[in-house]
């Protein structure tokens, strides 16, 4: 029987998001115009986007939460949206990580993340995991400290998993989160990349793998130098697809086959509400595409499409669409 289905694994959280008037000067105070609680981390915002697709695919999540108020939050919201809890575990050691998300009027976001109970999460929470479902994602490395913790055989407790799901059956896809000047993005991701069929992160984060400038001085991105990332990144093992994606488009590249600019459909900034989860709802898109077998390019546009989708709300789902509407819009906005 074909596989079907969609578990997405890692850090789960709360954001709780707000809009402020302007970024304050250190010591000085900034107005708060608005607030709200969502969902946030790469699994939870990947398969409620995809829940929200109406897709009908499987989805199950894989996590740690506390035995606490944003933890039975997140629940109510898997329940929401039908997505298989059965192995997202609590935990009375540690809270829900949660992030203060700050959101100035450009869209631009600002984090205060407390790590909680996504440290304690490790390689016994994938055990007895659903066979039948199809590809496994994980998020974020860097940010999973026990599975970020050095292993003898795999380099790394997290290449250890991805080696597990991918003996047994699973396409495995990563991504990554941003810090600029950590000097562990070598030494914690390279280990895991022999091991993936798909690999989605954003320019900041092949930026700092690849050690190569991504932008010029005003701005705009060097797409030589992301392509170049993409290359390092097949060739250090990833087996099927490659995208690097900022705000103007994405780079996406296959082994041996010629890598593609796909370009971004732009908003204009005050169209922007905000950029917490635009990075996951494009995994999301993204990785709809891988399950389905669409081509690289239509992935990405899908992605593209789930993206700008996301931009127009404050919080990681709310702007998330239907496949139909998706697709509609595509097909009316492609050059």
């Amino acid at each position: 029987m074909e596989r079907q289905g969609i578990i997405a694994a890692g850090n789960m959280l709360v954001d709780h998001v707000h809009r402020i008037v302007q970024w304050p000067e250190r010591g000085w105070l900034a107005e708060i115009t608005h607030s709200e609680r969502s969902t946030g981390g790469a699994p939870l915002n990947v398969l409620l986007t995809l829940a929200k697709m109406r897709s009908h695919m499987p989805l199950q999540a894989v996590g740690l939460v506390g035995e606490d108020t944003d933890g039975d939050y997140i629940m109510a919201m898997l329940d929401q949206y039908h997505v298989n809890r059965q192995h997202v575990q609590r935990t009375s050691f540690s809270p829900t990580s949660m992030s203060q998300v700050m959101t100035d009027p450009d869209g631009q976001r600002t984090f205060f993340h407390s790590p909680g109970a996504n440290r304690l999460l490790d390689l016994p929470a994938f055990d007895r995991l659903e066979g039948s479902m199809k590809i496994f994602h994980l998020g974020y490395l860097l940010l999973l400290d026990s599975l970020d913790l050095a292993d003898k055989e795999y380099g790394t407790r997290a290449a250890r998993l991805l080696a597990q799901m991918r003996e047994k059956g699973y396409e495995t896809s990563l991504d990554l989160v941003s810090r600029k000047g950590d000097p562990r993005y070598q030494p914690l991701v390279r280990p895991a990349l022999a091991y993936l069929d798909y690999l989605v992160i954003n320019e900041l984060e092949a930026g700092e793998f690849s050690e190569l400038p991504i932008r010029i001085e005003n701005g705009e991105p060097i797409i030589d130098n992301i392509a170049q990332a993409a290359g390092l990144l097949l060739a250090a093992g990833v087996k099927k697809r490659v995208v690097i994606h900022c705000p103007e488009g994405a780079w996406c590249e296959a082994p041996g086959q010629p890598g593609e600019w796909v370009p971004s459909w732009q908003l204009a900034q005050n169209e922007i509400i905000g950029s917490v989860g635009a990075g996951d709802a494009f995994c999301a898109g993204f990785l709809y595409g891988c399950h389905e077998g669409w081509t690289l390019r239509k992935s990405v546009l899908l992605a593209h499409a789930c993206a700008r989708a996301s931009l127009l709300c404050a919080n990681a789902i709310d702007g998330a669409k239907s496949l139909d509407e998706l697709t509609l819009f595509i097909s009316e906005n492609s050059v």
